[in-house]
């Protein structure tokens, strides 16, 4: 058995050697076709020479074949060297197509194998350009374009293929180069060249297809072309040293109607993937839906000198097979104007189905921009004309806004720092909305100055403006270093002052020497049309992060909750003190206004109710609170206090120096002391709060069970007992206006205490309901079967309970 076992295993051998000798010999015939081929095209005329940047005619002296061919070999060298020794500079397209045949550097087993490869062009030990990596793939496409300057042509471009490995030295796969005088000026020229390994000169490497054109350039594209680019090297400084001229943000908001690829739940995994130059970024996926949402934000660098294409993709994620393509689309960033937040619908090319994006391009670093105040000059009209624009009457406008905001963004001071060096990279971050705007990056400082201008669009009056300071790394992370929320109603037009930033909280001093932000901010707004948006369905966030369970945060929320219902509470305890005649004239005058009220009450007296209370509560924070916390700074100044005590604004929002922060930070203390207590007391406070919320949701959901129960009959004898309630309470409403009952209902709970001092105060609909049972308590009383279940039965449950 074993050497017939031999036998097959020696024969599947040698015809796996067969087949690769075989192979190899038709790789070298196609080869040896493929040249002949290329050197009877290279004589036929390809394309016509491309416009000169510099505006002049394109003249190209082109090489006389004839002459070349009368001459010797070392003069035709020498008159082709003096013939590219005319032009002062050249320009090289490349366009990298795909690779064939390479080697496999991943062995995944005997006989098989596959690579990852790229490939590095260089001049000189000079790197020009890196392609993307093809992953998996013998046979790579890579259909990649691009013009690198030439100012030596003698100098041949080496091409080099290497494998990645994540976490290892690159595999070299074979290198090859182009000769750049033996190019044609100004013509496309298609060249396939054989990688080859010094160390390994027989073994066949592959080969790589491309398409070269050298465009010779004369002085004064030379000029323009340094002027723009400040040389190859200085390009690639900014590249490392991530010094942008744009910033992309891009917020994937939701996508509709894709096609289903899962055909067992006729549904998607949809995810995202973006490209912006060599910045790529991927989203994270949404399980089983055509109608994802994903409210993601991404922030791409943009280039002056990289095309500005904006490349998207959907796929659907598959965990066991390679992901399916769903669709693309590609949006032209230099047709969408700067410093503005687009809302995009695309639809996808090659696929079905739309994308919603919110694309802004901010942080511009040229001076000729509107955003950069050192050259900016404010316009009395353009002021004039935004307030024409926003009176008070024009309603009929096209724009969707109800004002404009301006906001000046000078610099800041006393940030942290957050780099080893003691410095950091800071830049700031302006968002209103959905609408997100950003500066420059100033590097290795603390106290930046961008100097920048934004314009937004006030589409909510009520809205907030929030202000983040970041510090950028050179992984594109980023460290918070201190935040402002500023009310927009709260904003005093043409005032230059300085604001605190805070922390992530927003309730203490951000970390550093005080850092502060200076601004300068106005706002232009019509009164009507934001009174028509203030009570219309208010515009979602987007962007937003998610709740997450946090135990602080859930007991802050608590006590909220309970501050709101010990206001009422309170207001409760003073009526029944009225009703137990504790004082007796405040009683007696109680009863008085509520016969009263009841007597003469009209539809009208209602909102006169509310104004009653907002009066109140003006007076109290007008007169008392601001008056406490101001008049301490302005008793100096009359005047200055009378116009602080009566502009916009509430209290909370009054700025508060260190003292009043440490003062109610020790009040926050003294009721979270169990911060300090042991673990099991920490344990014990939170089950007390937990259990006084599932109380009261227990409260609420058997009053619920119970107005459900006595409505279908579940207790017919308290059910007839309602049905004859509502004919008496229906009969008494016809015959006796209801102005007459809550006066007698009235002149009951108050006459209650002196008629009959030791009657229990009660509510009869609560007590009715009290005697309906809920959902637990018929679970409760549910009975069973006396007699035992039959073996057949018995078995079934057990299969169930199995499954």
């Amino acid at each position: 058995m074993c050497s017939i076992w031999r036998r097959r295993i020696v024969s599947a051998f040698l015809n796996c050697v067969l087949m690769k000798k075989l192979k190899t010999a038709v790789r070298k015939w196609r080869k040896m076709r493929l040249f002949r081929k290329k050197d009877d095209m290279s004589r036929q005329v390809s394309t016509d020479p491309a416009p000169s940047t510099s505006g002049t005619p394109a003249h190209y002296p082109r090489m006389p074949p004839v002459e070349l061919l009368q001459l010797e070999p070392d003069e035709g060298q020498k008159l082709r060297e003096q013939h590219l020794r005319q032009h002062a500079f050249f320009q090289l397209r490349i366009h990298l197509k795909r690779g064939q045949n390479l080697v496999a550097m991943d062995k995944n087993g005997l006989l098989s194998g596959t690579s990852d490869p790229y490939v590095k062009f260089k001049v000189g030990g000079r790197l020009l350009h890196k392609s993307k990596i093809v992953y998996r793939d013998l046979n790579p496409v890579w259909d990649e374009c691009f013009t690198v300057p030439i100012e030596d042509p003698f100098q041949p471009v080496q091409l080099k293929v290497f494998d990645y490995d994540w976490g290892l030295q690159d595999d070299f796969m074979g290198s090859c180069q182009i000769d750049l005088t033996a190019l044609e000026l100004g013509r496309s020229q298609d060249l396939v060249l054989c990688l080859r390994d010094q160390h390994k000169p027989t073994q066949d490497m592959g080969e790589i297809v491309l398409n070269v054109t050298l465009w010779p350039k004369s002085q004064e594209d030379k000029d323009q072309y340094l002027l723009k680019n400040t040389r190859l090297s200085d390009v690639n400084k900014r590249l490392k040293a991530q010094i942008w001229s744009s910033v992309v943000t891009i917020v994937l908001v939701e996508a509709k109607n894709l096609p289903p690829m899962d055909l067992d739940t006729r549904s998607s995994d949809p995810y995202c993937k973006f490209r912006l130059g060599n910045e790529k970024y991927k989203s994270k996926v949404v399980w089983k839906t055509l109608h994802p949402s994903w409210l993601e934000q991404f922030d791409f660098h943009l280039y002056d000198d990289q095309e500005q294409i904006l490349e998207v993709t959907v796929w659907d994620k598959d965990k066991q097979t390679k992901d399916d393509f769903l669709g693309k689309c590609t949006i032209d960033l230099s047709k969408l104007e700067r410093e503005i937040t687009h809302s995009i619908w695309q639809d996808l090319e090659d696929g079905n189905g739309q994308i919603f994006l919110l694309l802004t391009i901010s942080g511009t670093t040229q001076s000729e921009t509107i955003t950069d105040l050192s050259s900016y000059r404010e316009n009395p009209r353009d002021i004039a004309n935004m307030e024409h624009r926003y009176t008070w009457y024009r309603l009929n406008e096209t724009s969707s806004g109800v004002g404009w905001l301006c906001v000046k963004v000078y610099g800041a001071k006393g940030l942290a720092a957050a780099d080893l060096g003691g410095k950091s990279d800071p830049f700031c971050v302006l968002e209103l909305g959905n609408a997100r705007l950003q500066t420059h990056t100033e590097y290795k400082t603390l106290t930046p100055n961008w100097m920048k201008i934004f314009t937004f669009t006030v589409k909510d009056i009520c809205s907030y403006l929030e202000v983040t300071v970041y510090d950028e790394d050179h992984d594109h992370k980023v460290e918070f270093l201190g935040k402002l929320s500023v009310p927009i109603l709260s904003i005093r037009n043409g005032e230059k002052r300085w604001y605190a930033l805070k922390d992530k909280k927003m309730r203490a001093r951000a970390k550093g020497n005080y850092p502060q932000i200076l601004l300068e901010m106005m706002v232009i707004w019509n009164p009507l049309k934001a009174a028509i948006r203030a009570v219309n369905p208010k515009e979602p966030k987007y962007m937003h992060q998610e709740a997450k369970f946090k135990r602080q945060l859930f007991i802050r929320n608590v006590m909220r909750l309970k501050a709101i219902i010990m206001w009422f509470i309170e207001i409760g305890k003073i009526l029944q003190d009225c009703f137990e005649w504790e004082s007796r004239l405040l009683s007696f005058l109680g009863l008085l206004v509520w016969l009263a009220f009841c007597y003469y009450y009209e539809m009208w007296m209602l909102p006169f109710l509310l104004l009653i209370f907002f009066s109140r509560n003006f007076l109290i924070y007008r007169l008392t609170v601001q008056f406490k916390r101001v008049y301490h700074t302005f008793r100096s100044n009359p005047r200055a206090y009378i116009s602080v005590l009566f502009r916009r604004g509430n209290p909370l929002l009054i700025p508060v120096d260190d003292d009043d922060l440490l003062a109610e930070e020790d009040d926050e203390d003294e009721a979270d002391k169990e911060e300090k207590k042991s673990l099991k007391e920490r344990l014990q406070a939170i089950q007390e709060v937990t259990q006084t919320v599932q109380n009261a949701i227990g409260y609420v959901a058997s009053l619920g069970e119970a107005v459900k129960n006595l409505m279908n009959f579940t207790v017919p004898y308290l059910s007839y007992l309602a049905i004859i309630m509502c004919f008496g309470a229906m009969l008494v409403l016809y015959v006796i206006p209801l102005r007459y009952l809550l006066m007698a209902w009235g002149v009951n709970k108050f006459t209650r205490k002196i008629l009959r001092p030791h009657s229990i105060p009660n509510n009869e609909v609560l007590d009715l309901l009290s005697r309906v049972p809920d959902d637990e308590i018929l679970l409760d009383c549910r009975e069973l079967k006396p007699h035992p279940p039959s073996e057949h039965r018995r078995d079934a449950r057990k299969k169930h309970k199995a499954s």
